[in-house]
């Protein structure tokens, strides 16, 4: 018993790093426009990396329960919004600090969203929770961060919003092999460790 208890402490831990790493990259990368294929005025760099924070959720949500995805979330906010603030915010430039704001914002209220809605699909077919939690996720995350972020700055947030918006439902839907195969390994894990 001692041994699954310290796999689910490891895993925590491992899933509470990432989700403050996947924060920090993906806050630094949203600042970079696509340029490739003109699209510069639709999509970031920070919208391929961004919904991997879901799919940290949605496994820590389905492992541990409602109440510690809750704690991951909290812990990612600091971890990662504290770092952000002190690697990749310029605060002499006020869209940088902005940008610090909404992803801070858009990701508690989302994340906590996103936990709510599992929680009520949980007990589906295994892809219905993931699915539906990631996408509603994905909408209030996006609207509030790029408008926060963005609103009145001449920066064409709306259509980069929708751009966005577009990558993380289409990467939602590819989220699904990894969560399935991970939930797979960890569900392994433990039946090993309690044997």
């Amino acid at each position: 018993m001692s041994g699954d208890i310290k796999f689910n402490k490891s895993l925590f831990l491992l899933l509470s790093i990432l989700m403050g790493v996947v924060i920090i990259v993906s806050n630094y990368l949203v600042q970079f426009p696509i340029s490739k294929f003109n699209l510069q005025n639709i999509l970031t760099y920070g919208a391929f990396s961004y919904p991997i924070t879901f799919l940290i959720t949605d496994l820590a949500n389905r492992r541990f329960g409602k109440e510690k995805a809750r704690k991951l979330v909290y812990f990612g906010f600091i971890f990662g919004i504290l770092l952000t603030l002190f690697v990749s915010t310029n605060f002499e430039d006020v869209i940088s600090i902005r940008i610090a704001i909404g992803s801070g914002a858009a990701f508690l209220v989302a994340q906590l969203i996103d936990i709510e809605i599992f929680q009520k699909f949980r007990n589906n077919v295994w892809f219905i929770a993931p699915m539906t939690s990631s996408i509603l996720g994905s909408i209030i995350d996006t609207f509030l961060f790029f408008s926060i972020s963005f609103l009145g700055t001449g920066i064409p947030w709306i259509t980069l919003a929708f751009g966005d918006l577009f990558v993380k439902i289409l990467m939602a839907f590819l989220m699904l092999i990894p969560f399935r195969l991970l939930i797979i390994k960890i569900r392994d894990q433990n039946k090993r460790e309690i044997f």
